[in-house]
């Protein structure tokens, strides 16, 4: 059976409730959560003339799925901010979108149940496509306002630099 390399004492793969989003090298308040990290690569089917009926398959191009976050409704502007970067209104023709920018790198880090960063990955060239400043209001509900970002993004990767930490 496979182990964690360096705390061979675990067993249990790390909780899905701890963990952090930065961008422009600061943490952004309050995000309670992240759809999650996804690709899909098509499948291009092709067969020779000369084969009998049965298809060879190889890979295509590879898609990275929108990432959503979601967090409470504060006065931090740091969705609202960068959804402005993408379109503004009555910014005045030729300045709706800052097209120098509009585009950021973000990290999302994992944190292991004792608080130790345990896994981060790089998210590539992201662009808010979709922004809800508010969802429906209800006077008669006992739920938080909570606000989406949706990003588009040209990839990501684990940073290998993360190492697995040493559980006491």
């Amino acid at each position: 059976m496979a182990q964690f390399s360096v705390n061979i004492h675990r067993f249990d793969p790390y909780k899905n409730f701890k963990f952090r989003i930065r961008w422009d090298g600061r943490y952004v308040a309050g995000v309670s959560k992240v759809s999650s990290l996804k690709r899909t690569t098509e499948v291009v089917k092709h067969r020779e003339g000369g084969d009998p009926s049965s298809s060879r398959k190889s890979p295509g191009r590879t898609e990275f799925e929108a990432i959503t976050l979601e967090r409470g409704v504060t006065h931090d502007p740091e969705f609202e901010n960068w959804a402005g970067l993408v379109w503004q209104v009555g910014a005045g023709l030729g300045s709706e979108m800052s097209l120098r920018d509009f585009r950021k790198d973000v990290i999302l880090e994992v944190y292991n149940e004792a608080g130790q960063l345990a896994l981060a990955y790089r998210i590539f060239r992201c662009w808010v496509s979709e922004f809800q400043a508010l969802p429906d209001l209800d006077a008669n509900g006992e739920g938080v306002a909570i606000q989406t970002l949706k990003l588009e993004n040209e990839g990501w990767e684990r940073d290998v630099d993360v190492t697995e930490p040493a559980e006491v």
